[in-house]
């Protein structure tokens, strides 16, 4: 039913348990994870910077969390994409899962409460203008 799951996640503890959520949804599934992260592109061109650092490589803090989170899909035993994209995080999320046909995306509720509620939150955003359907996970830390 839900053989290609997506789930849009950034570095909070809250969007860790939506990226559980959905490896243990696809893991049930015996579908395919992919999750999503969005990211601001500010760069620095090379000849700004010192001649020390010119040469150097370096890995995007966005792909250092997509390695960190697609572990949680890996120990599951699923097949496991990563997706890096700049821009609007819900933007991001509707992208990838129309891209790949996807067949859930899940979310955290971070930001359905308050004043973002009425401002607007990535999981609104994604659960008004997805391809397929939503799971909106309860991720209030209680405690």
């Amino acid at each position: 039913m839900f053989e290609i799951v997506v789930v849009g996640s950034d570095s909070s503890e809250t969007a860790r348990q939506a990226v559980v959520a959905a490896a243990d949804v696809a893991k049930i599934a015996g579908g395919m994870l992919h999750i999503v992260t969005a990211y601001d592109p500010k760069s620095v061109r090379a000849e700004h910077l010192p001649p020390e650092f010119q040469l150097s490589t370096n890995i995007h803090p966005a792909d250092i969390l997509l390695d960190q989170l697609s572990a949680i899909g890996k120990e599951r035993g699923l097949e496991v994409e990563v997706h890096a994209v700049t821009g609007d995080p819900a933007a991001a999320i509707v992208k990838v899962a129309e891209t790949e046909h996807a067949d859930l995306i899940v979310v955290g509720n971070q930001g359905m409460k308050g004043a973002r509620r009425i401002l607007g939150s990535v999981p609104n955003s994604v659960a008004h203008s997805a391809p397929c359907s939503v799971l909106i996970v309860d991720t209030e830390v209680t405690g």
